[in-house]
Parts: structure tokens; C-alpha cells; sequence
């Protein structure tokens, strides 16, 4: 993808919002895509952590590195299974001086969280970006992937949404992997996603074989049992 990409949607669009299904990998995205613009950005970048629905591999668990980076980093604790929303939500929206990342709940208990903020995600300034990994089981087929979207579109209240494909398997994952895994997403939705996430050592073997921008990926929220890189 690079930072040339970076500076085309930041000159179009203020406010990016990640939602997909569970699993898809929303936050490692979210993440990268973040420190990729906070070496471009004219404005403050804000990061949102909004997923509670899970007490593990969520953004806040990389807040030191994003905040390393000058990004403001926004999260609210979570109290048992209470929705706890980070304050200035609205604030950032619609501040013309910040731009604003979201990194939203897994799929429909994720979704509703962000339903109240809906005027102003579906608002012009906003780009929503739904993560599809192909090899995720509720994405193996057309049939399940536009599924999953029209469940996490209607419970958030979201009118659009620009596709954003990650065909990763875990640490094993190869570039013919991701090729493989960018044509099976084409197939699928019948278009081109937006840009594919690729680890960054693996960017080499995959450009100029895949159709999509590539936005290069580090790991910035290890699982437990893996040594964070």
C-alpha cells in the first residue's frame, strides 16, 4: 500500500472505521494502517479501541507502541460483559483537526457497539473498511461472506463499506498463500478489495502478482505464546 496510498485516502477521507467478523484480523490492520499514516498525517491521529468482545489480542494491548508513534490512543476499560464506550468519540468525528481510526468488535456483538454513532461513520468524512480473511470458516464461500457483512452492516447501522482482504493462516502463512487467498476473495465478491495485507517480509514474493494495493504488515499483538516481534 505504502504511504503514497496513505496520503491519497487521508486527502479524501478523515475518519477510518475497521469492523468485519471475528477473527478476520480488524486490529492488526487497524494497527498498521495507523502507524502508517502517523508518519504522513498533517493532524492529530486519534485510535479508538472499541472491540469488548473479547479480553485478549486487542488493540490496547499495543497502546505503548501506537502512543511511541505520537498517536493519541483511546480505550475504556471493560467491566465484566458491560459495553464501556472510550469518551470523545464524537468529539474526534467530527474535530476537522484530528483524524480518527476505529478498530471495532468482531462481528455482530462488536457491531452494535458502534450503531449509536452511526450519523457520523456514515457521514462523508468516514471510510469503513470491512476485513475479510477468505480462509476464516464463516468466509469460505460467497454465500457466507455476504452474510457476515449484511449481520455487521445492518446491527452497526453502516450504509458502506470498501473491502479490505487478509488471506493469513498464522505464522505459516506464504506468499502463495496470499496470492491464492487474493484470488479466492475476487471469486467471491466479484471486485478487487481495496488494498491485501501482507507480513512485510513476504511483500517481495508477492508484489506485481497480486491486483490489489499491499499494505505491508508487522505484528504488533502477539498471542501469548509467541515472542512479540
Amino acid at each position: 500500500m505504502g504511504n503514497e496510498a496513505i496520503s491519497r485516502l487521508t486527502a479524501m477521507k478523515k475518519n477510518f472505521v475497521f469492523i468485519g467478523e471475528a477473527g478476520s484480523g480488524k486490529s492488526e490492520v487497524a494497527i498498521n494502517f495507523a502507524m502508517e499514516m502517523a508518519g504522513e498525517a498533517k493532524r492529530e491521529v486519534h485510535f479508538f479501541d472499541m472491540d469488548q468482545t473479547k479480553p485478549m489480542l486487542r488493540s490496547r494491548d499495543a497502546a505503548d507502541r501506537l502512543k511511541e508513534a505520537g498517536i493519541v490512543f483511546h480505550s475504556a476499560a471493560q467491566l465484566l460483559d458491560a459495553p464501556i464506550v472510550p469518551s470523545a468519540v464524537i468529539e474526534s468525528l467530527t474535530n476537522e483537526d484530528r483524524y480518527v481510526i476505529m478498530d471495532v468488535g468482531g462481528g455482530e456483538l462488536g457491531a452494535h457497539m458502534i450503531g449509536q454513532f452511526s450519523q457520523w461513520i456514515n457521514a462523508e468524512d468516514t471510510y469503513v473498511l470491512f476485513i475479510i480473511n477468505p480462509y476464516r470458516p464463516w468466509s469460505r464461500d460467497a454465500e457466507h461472506a455476504v452474510e457476515t457483512m449484511q449481520i455487521v452492516t445492518g446491527c452497526s447501522r453502516i450504509e458502506k463499506v470498501h473491502l479490505v482482504s487478509n488471506p493469513n493462516l498464522g505464522p505459516g502463512t506464504t506468499a502463495e498463500d496470499i496470492i491464492a487467498g487474493s484470488e479466492k476473495l475476487r471469486g467471491m465478491v466479484g471486485a478487487d478489495a481495496d488494498f491485501i495485507c501482507v507480513l512485510s517480509e513476504l511483500v517481495p514474493q508477492v508484489e506485481g502478482k497480486v491486483r490489489e494495493g499491499i499494505l505491508p504488515m508487522h505484528i504488533f499483538i502477539p498471542f501469548p505464546w509467541q515472542n512479540e516481534i
